[in-house]
């Protein structure tokens, strides 16, 4: 049976401002395009439904590349400290949450980020205790590389002045030598190793949430990396399977696997890409490095407003290399987290080390802060660099002083690495930043926030065309994984997977590109999210 798509503009993504006038459809592919009197005389009786977009704007199905699927879902279920405008706001918000939970009871909170706060302190163990005293407590900076806990907290994991700190990782302690309740980076495991297990049910009612807002924003798929946080690798993988396979919430979910867990996947039979029609096995995710926000993301030199550190590396070379070595044993890419530029080069080494063998990209993650140098080294290679245009938004002002005005020079520079001839997707880091794709085009056009009182940008010859913003979530998210063969253009044979807007975002002015309303969201030739907004 086949359904003719027509009645909006259809945005191709082929090339800049290619548009048709119908799709045809079979199953869950595009068949054909083209004229809709042709197609209706070309296909005749095989038609047998239609679907009239009535004026609205149709594109190739949006995707992001770089999220936590069942985090964002978590976001949506527990205390969220994001909106917060002060530390106050924060910690009243979190004692009002914890009046309703029983005595002992963990509390986890997410999203503080005292750069937003006018007096820029992190939370203590002392400001927590002040407001909750009878729950083990841990909350969750913006960024996920850092947690603030209670003294309830730090004793459950029996964190004293004499712990020692792990590898890649920081507790942050005051002028006596006491931990202040501040865990960084690998740190933050002597916290959540104590944590309670959660359930497959948990997880799974995580993931319904997760993906039911991601339908809402017009998300047809993610590229996700969960397998290690909840209950394992086979436990989360199973949750996957059952609420997108066996339940039919259809969306199209490839899985980056953390290092952690790589061999139980291997164990298991899985590979890359291997898997189901809507649930895919991706590379191995590693962490080089933190974030600028707690100073652990790993530079080449001293951060300008902190001259003590250049960051957190959280493998030596050596490590990292065995890792990358451990993956290309399997013929598996790799997906590494890398914000400071130091981080990114040793990341570079451990891949000239290690050359990807047979099939795949690996995914060089954030790719935040570069070199001329390091830009040079990686033309050529089979990979791909995974942006979050949002975090301009998130990071500016603050940021300048971190980095220093005089050091940002190939940072946040996504123009620069596309007209260095590079591949990239685009994605939200959510629960970090917001999951709305249209967020993440707005700020790679606009490259501005509430901050910028010019009102001029933040770096602004960074800038990226609508085109070339909307290309991030559609035909780079598709290369990043291979699919660009199936994927992230209107083309015969590809998926009818389809994001369907109420406005041309092209004719709105870019302030107000994430303020579009999102009409149909279509995976699969099936529609899973629809507002007609009447």
């Amino acid at each position: 049976m086949g359904k003719l798509i027509f009645g909006g503009i259809i945005y191709t993504m082929q090339e800049e401002g290619h548009m048709v006038e119908a799709i045809y459809t079979e199953g869950s592919l595009i068949v054909d395009y083209g004229k809709k009197n042709e197609l209706e005389k070309k296909y005749g009786d095989a038609i047998q439904e239609g679907l009239d977009l009535k004026g609205t704007v149709l594109f190739p199905g949006f995707v992001d590349s770089h999220m936590h699927l069942v985090g964002h879902g978590e976001k949506l279920m527990r205390l969220d400290l994001s909106a917060c405008s002060s530390k106050k706001e924060a910690l009243v918000l979190l004692r009002e949450y914890a009046k309703n939970k029983p005595e002992g009871e963990w509390i986890i909170g997410d999203g503080w980020n005292e750069n937003l706060w006018e007096e820029q302190s992190v939370l203590s163990k002392t400001d927590i205790d002040e407001y909750v005293r009878n729950h083990p407590v841990v909350l969750n900076r913006v960024c996920k590389h850092a947690i603030a806990v209670n003294s309830y907290a730090l004793k459950l994991a029996t964190i004293t002045r004499a712990t020692q700190e792990p590898f890649g990782g920081v507790i942050e302690k005051d002028r006596e030598g006491e931990p202040t309740g501040l865990l960084k980076e690998q740190a933050q495991e002597l916290i959540t190793k104590i944590l309670p297990k959660v359930s497959d049910e948990y997880v799974q009612n995580a993931l319904r949430l997760g993906i039911k807002d991601a339908y809402r924003l017009g998300l047809t798929g993610a590229h996700t990396e969960d397998l290690y946080y909840y209950h394992g690798y086979e436990g989360t993988y199973r949750s996957f399977r059952k609420v997108i396979d066996e339940e039919g919430n259809h969306f199209r979910a490839h899985l980056l696997v953390h290092h952690e867990v790589f061999q139980d996947m291997i164990n298991s039979g899985g590979k890359y890409l291997g898997g189901s029609e809507w649930v895919e096995l991706g590379s191995m995710k590693i962490f080089a490095d933190g974030a600028f926000g707690g100073r652990t993301a790993l530079l080449s030199r001293p951060y300008h407003d902190d001259s003590s550190t250049n960051g957190v590396s959280i493998f030596t070379q050596e490590q990292l290399n065995q890792l990358v070595k451990k993956a290309r044993d399997k013929e598996v890419p790799i997906a590494v987290h890398a914000i400071g530029d130091e981080a990114f080069d040793m990341v570079i080494r451990a891949i000239e080390a290690n050359p990807l063998r047979g099939f795949g990209r690996d995914r060089l993650i954030h790719a935040t802060m570069l070199r001329e140098d390091l830009v040079e080294r990686i033309k050529g290679l089979p990979l791909i660099l995974d942006i979050q245009p949002s975090f301009v938004t998130s990071d500016f002002p603050w940021v300048i002083d971190r980095l220093g005005k005089d050091h940002l020079s190939y940072c946040y520079a996504w123009k620069t690495l596309l007209q260095e001839g590079l591949h990239c997707a685009g994605g939200s880091d959510a629960p970090i930043e917001s999951v709305n794709p249209l967020a993440g085009i707005q700020a790679a056009v606009t490259r501005t926030n509430q901050e910028d009182k010019s009102g001029q940008g933040y770096i602004l010859e960074e800038a990226l065309s609508i085109y070339e913003a909307i290309s991030l979530y559609t035909l780079g998210s598709a290369y990043a994984i291979c699919h660009e063969g199936d994927r992230g253009k209107i083309e015969k044979g590809y998926l009818a997977d389809f994001t369907v807007l109420h406005e041309d975002i092209f004719d709105v002015p870019p302030s107000q590109i994430e303020n579009i309303k999102i009409a149909k969201t279509i995976v699969g030739n099936q529609i899973m999210y629809e507002n007609s907004f009447n």
